[in-house]
């Protein structure tokens, strides 16, 4: 069953998600990050290329010819990718192809809209006998 974890009172969902995507990387796994947003898609595969500047992220988005070997893919919806480790969900709605994945990764900020609209997740992952993982950002900060 996949395992899903939300990341609550987060202040920049970009940024923790290009953090989660080079932790698990370098553990191993293989990453897609979600979002029906194909600006904030193409804001993250540009921004990801160049910052840190000390550090690279390989990635892809998902219509290039080289996503699937790429350990890190930006999308809309994953196609036929052939690697099903990590989901990280930059969208507001549940994305249905979840179960696919080893792990889910939900990333909310303190917008009340966000806050809403992962309530309405949660409750559809907890309804049906998820367990449901939840990391407090607004304590490490």
């Amino acid at each position: 069953m996949t395992r899903v974890d939300f990341y609550t009172g987060v202040d920049d969902k970009s940024e923790l998600a290009r953090q989660i995507a080079v932790k698990a990387w370098r553990q191993g796994s293989r990453v897609l990050v979600h979002s029906h947003n194909e600006a904030l898609l193409d804001a993250l595969d540009r921004h990801w290329w160049t910052h840190p500047p000390s550090a690279f992220l390989p990635h892809a988005r998902a219509h290039a010819t080289h996503a699937p070997q790429s350990p890190v893919v930006l999308g809309s919806a994953i196609g036929d990718l052939p690697h099903c480790d990590v989901l990280i969900n930059l969208s507001e709605q549940t994305p249905g192809f979840f179960t696919r994945f080893e792990r889910l990764i939900e990333i909310v900020t303190t917008d009340e809209l966000d806050r809403q609209a992962a309530r309405v997740r949660w409750r559809f992952y907890q309804q049906r006998g998820y367990a449901l993982h939840n990391h407090d950002m607004a304590s490490v900060r």
